[in-house]
């Protein structure tokens, strides 16, 4: 942590998430086909015409949304938060046109994370939404599949997908973080026990992006891998067994520090659905910093790292963010893909990504994808979390997680 972080007064960071906060809702935050009383982010900016008619809006990303406004709504309440998070769940629901749920399960996980923090940090009530996207997570469980060659073998977890024989960490990850939170502790412990004893690498203690049917191993290291498993594992040491999960999280958060940071910096980034990974890997640090139980050394170290990724990557990206005027005279800060590089304003003649298998890959000009400036804003209220900026006005413990 540098100087000028531990020197800084402790509102420094809250007025800096609210910076965020209002640059993504001038820039991207429109109604839904014109509709009153609803609200969706366009997922580009400057957008393109697709965009701004909602032809394209990355359910999963604006899981996010709602996840980052909980944040604001948890740090200082205000109405006005609130409703914007009514707007946006219900708007949600509208624009995927078939409900709550959609094929993939990782996109309902983080949408049932999103919806569980809105009840219990804001009052905010989907209860038939978040039931229906939890069942689908306990329902698509599978411990064994016939692999091509009709060979019986045992896979586990959840696929990546309705019908896929890819079963990855960015599916299971956030569902046994939402099983844990909403009561289903037998299915969350067998997912975070998968999760350490299949798809870690031993050497570097790191999380694989998962496995296929055929046992191969997908490799790719990710980032947000890394932050659902250091969330599941906060989890179940705060619920279950403070020792066992406790040294997990401790762990993964050195093999984090050791391999994915840069003098204390979260590096790398993308954009497209890239651009929510560090962003995501920083959120779960935050819960590990605040959350992580324990008076061991092995905990108060994780806790201490923990704080220290997150102060470290936030001052990283405030210091390369640039800054844009939104009205002809307000200057809101627009966040680079990469938080150790000046981020690029982007214009209208940068192509936006498109999808391919399911993913969406980065404009031209990273920093004009909406995960770009979410993952910014995500880590800047990750940095008020740690540093105990939050006004209390009787909200549950544990609502920050």
């Amino acid at each position: 942590m540098s100087d000028r972080t531990r020197s800084e007064p402790r509102s420094v960071w809250s007025a800096r998430a609210d910076a965020a906060e209002q640059a993504l809702t001038v820039r991207h935050l429109r109604r839904l086909f014109g509709l009153p009383g609803t609200e969706l982010a366009v997922v580009s900016w400057p957008a393109v015409w697709s965009h701004r008619l909602w032809l394209e809006w990355h359910y999963w990303w604006q899981a996010h949304l709602i996840d980052c406004l909980v944040d604001a709504q948890d740090r200082e309440p205000t109405p006005q938060r609130r409703r914007r998070i009514v707007r946006i769940t219900r708007s949600h629901r509208l624009r995927n046109l078939t409900g709550w749920t959609n094929s993939y399960f990782d996109d309902m996980a983080w949408l049932g994370l999103a919806l569980e923090r809105a009840d219990r940090v804001a009052g905010v009530r989907h209860r038939v939404g978040l039931a229906q996207l939890t069942d689908q997570l306990v329902d698509h469980w599978t411990e064994r599949r016939v692999s091509d060659s009709g060979v019986v073998v045992r896979v586990g977890g959840l696929p990546w997908r309705r019908g896929a024989d890819f079963f990855n960490t960015p599916a299971n990850g956030p569902a046994a973080i939402l099983l844990a939170r909403t009561g289903h502790l037998g299915r969350a412990i067998r997912m975070a026990d998968w999760l350490d004893g299949v798809v870690r690498d031993a050497g570097s203690g790191l999380v694989y992006d998962g496995v296929r049917v055929n046992t191969l191993m997908a490799r790719e290291i990710y980032s947000y891998c890394q932050g659902v498993v250091l969330g599941v594992e906060v989890e179940l040491a705060r619920r279950v067994d403070p020792e066992l999960h406790g040294v997990r999280a401790a762990r993964l958060v050195q093999a984090v520090a050791q391999h994915l940071c840069t003098a204390g910096v979260i590096t790398g980034g993308s954009g497209g659905d890239g651009g929510l990974f560090n962003g995501i890997l920083a959120r779960y640090l935050a819960l590990v910093a605040t959350g992580l139980p324990g008076s061991t050394p092995t905990a108060v170290r994780a806790r201490a790292t923990a704080t220290s990724i997150v102060l470290a990557s936030a001052e990283a990206c405030w210091h390369h963010r640039a800054e844009v005027a939104a009205d002809g005279s307000t200057l809101l800060p627009l966040f680079g893909h990469d938080w150790t590089s000046g981020a690029v304003v982007p214009t209208a003649s940068a192509a936006v990504g498109g999808t391919v298998n399911g993913a969406i890959r980065p404009a031209t000009v990273p920093e004009r994808d909406l995960s770009v400036q979410l993952g910014g804003w995500m880590l800047l209220e990750a940095a008020a979390r740690v540093s105990g900026e939050r006004v209390a006005v009787g909200r549950p413990a544990g609502g920050a997680s």
